[in-house]
């Protein structure tokens, strides 16, 4: 889906946001300069592949260091492993390096579980990319959820455990 479908639907939902265009970053290090412009939460996402063949996208703040074994278990899942980059391509539309939980609009048949840390559900402003590298959103954690809901893609709220 397009760009403009995203926004489109977050108006039509009533959601409020924040954008900022920049150059591409591809980790969170490059991303290190936006931060300081856009207050707020600031995200990264793992997509994953559970030994199921189902696959995942875990939605945490920039700093976490998330303990995957720790995560299977927290989310009710097997065994994680990283998803390959055409999996996402065809199931969400999006690179690496854009990877988002926005790009849940494009996942129709709904086959990516949607995983939001609880650090993030109720914050005020979480920061994403919309579907691109060269932009970032900011919209609340309630309207994340809002959003996904739309979709068919309800996030799972879980407390994401960190390595030690």
């Amino acid at each position: 889906m397009s760009e403009a479908r995203l926004y489109s639907d977050l108006s039509g939902l009533g959601i409020v946001w924040t954008a900022l265009e920049h150059e591409a970053v591809f980790t969170v290090e490059e991303s290190e300069a936006i931060h300081a412009a856009l207050p707020g939460s600031h995200t990264k996402n793992l997509f994953l592949k559970n030994a199921d063949g189902s696959f995942w996208l875990v939605t945490v703040d920039h700093a976490k260091r998330v303990d995957l074994k720790g995560l299977a278990g927290a989310v009710g899942a097997k065994k994680f492993s990283f998803g390959k980059p055409e999996d996402m391509e065809r199931l969400l539309g999006v690179t690496p390096g854009a990877v988002t939980p926005l790009a849940a609009i494009n996942d129709g048949d709904g086959a990516v579980r949607v995983v939001l840390d609880a650090d993030l559900a109720d914050q005020e402003a979480v920061h994403v990319h919309p579907l691109r590298n060269t932009a970032t959103i900011g919209l609340s954690g309630e309207a994340l959820r809002k959003a996904l809901a739309h979709w068919n893609h309800p996030a799972l709220v879980a407390e994401i455990p960190e390595r030690a």
